[in-house]
């Protein structure tokens, strides 16, 4: 054995009067291609310097001929996460010089952690973008996310429709008592908000009115604007757009959530379908509650615009009565009860197809309830748009 002593003071002798607690190390070269480091005392942060890993490379490049690197730990007292930093170093310097390293005598534990740090490749740098992708090239990425998206919502409808059959047939699985409390959540809980925002759209929707039918001396017809406003119109869609983004964002969010903390692929693991266990109560609940607002909505914003007429257009309460009553018909009411239920639908479907598809990060879930509330609002304009169209074509 042979102590290395070339170019500089690049070993630590082994000192019999050194202090146990002193991290240190002895090199010596066994035979013509073997290097051999020996640790001794207690290898601790508090006392870990650089200077040991630089002197075991500087050993590893000075000698010519090393092939192997070997450990002696016969003498170590104790250590702690300092080791493996060393040997890690120790490692890396090794790799690059092409020369093997040994690690049959050190510590099981150090061991373990440096087959573990060298099993996890270190992260290749980013590559600068070689060039920009043509807007041809970015117009087919977006069609085929599309079309991605579009097959995917495909399916998810199809296995709504599969857990509707199954729920007919009486064998949908899924807790009654979640289905109570999805209710709860969509219906009594969201009454306020609803009565509210319903309110100030009767209380708007009159003021609107009597600046023009002032001019005529026609505030009397206040009353047929706002009810058949409320009943057609205002009513299910702004009952629709509360729930959007009380409910619909809600969805989206429980089940993102639940995709993140892989209890959905647990639910599939267990053999229970995600969309019959947490999609269908919630889907059932919202087109159950929707015409029950939409209807309590269109109350309350006929008493917002009975309200401004009464006070401040000398209209008596029983003229602004009967004039409701004598403009709106059972149809009208009909009209904004299917409405609900398409918005209901549509709402619920947006909510838990982007909860379902979220990613598995926190992120996602926030982007999964962004994309429901937008999804829906789309889908609820378009689709008033489609029932303008028909009703028209009915001529209702």
């Amino acid at each position: 054995m042979t102590p290395l002593t070339a170019r500089g003071a690049l070993t630590t002798p082994p000192d019999p009067t050194a202090e146990p607690s002193v991290p240190s190390l002895h090199i010596e070269r066994h035979g013509p291609d073997r290097l051999v480091v020996q640790l001794m005392g207690t290898w601790r942060l508090q006392q870990y310097s650089l200077r040991a890993a630089q002197q075991v490379s500087a050993a590893l490049r000075d000698e010519s001929g090393i092939r192997t690197v070997a450990f002696d730990a016969g003498e170590l007292a104790a250590w702690d996460t300092a080791l493996p930093a060393f040997l890690w170093s120790v490692q890396r310097s090794a790799t690059r010089l092409g020369i093997a390293l040994e690690a049959d005598g050190l510590p099981e534990g150090a061991r373990r952690l440096l087959s573990l740090a060298s099993a996890v490749p270190p992260p290749e740098k980013a590559q600068p973008e070689q060039r920009r992708a043509g807007r041809l090239a970015g117009l087919g990425t977006a069609a085929q996310e599309g079309w991605s998206r579009f097959i995917g919502l495909l399916r998810f409808l199809g296995e709504i429709v599969l857990a509707c059959g199954a729920l007919v047939a009486g064998r949908a699985r899924y807790r009654a008592t979640d289905f109570a409390l999805v209710l709860q959540e969509v219906g009594p809980k969201a009454l306020p908000i609803v009565t509210l925002i319903s309110l100030l759209v009767g209380v708007i929707l009159a003021f609107v009115g009597a600046v023009q039918l002032a001019r005529f001396g026609a505030q009397i017809f206040i009353a047929d604007l706002v009810g058949l406003a409320m009943a057609r119109e205002m009513g299910p869609m702004m009952a629709a757009i509360i729930m959007t983004g009380r409910t619909g964002a809600a969805f989206a969010a429980q089940l993102g959530t639940m995709q993140v903390n892989q209890e959905i692929d647990a639910l599939k693991t267990l053999g229970i379908s995600p969309v019959e266990f947490l999609v269908l109560p919630r889907v059932l609940a919202l087109v159950l509650m929707m015409p029950l607002l939409t209807l309590y909505a269109d109350m309350v914003g006929i008493v917002g615009g009975m309200l401004v007429s009464v006070s401040l257009f000398e209209i008596t309460l029983m003229q602004y009565w009967n004039e409701t009553w004598a403009a709106l018909t059972l149809s009208q009411f009909v009209i904004g009860l299917v409405k609900s239920l398409v918005f209901g639908a549509l709402i619920a479907i947006a909510g838990c197809f982007q909860g379902i598809r979220a990613g598995g990060s926190a992120s996602a879930v926030g982007a999964a309830a962004t994309s429901a509330v937008v999804a829906a609002i789309v889908a609820i304009v378009v689709a008033d748009g489609l029932f303008a169209v028909m009703l028209d074509a009915l001529g209702l």
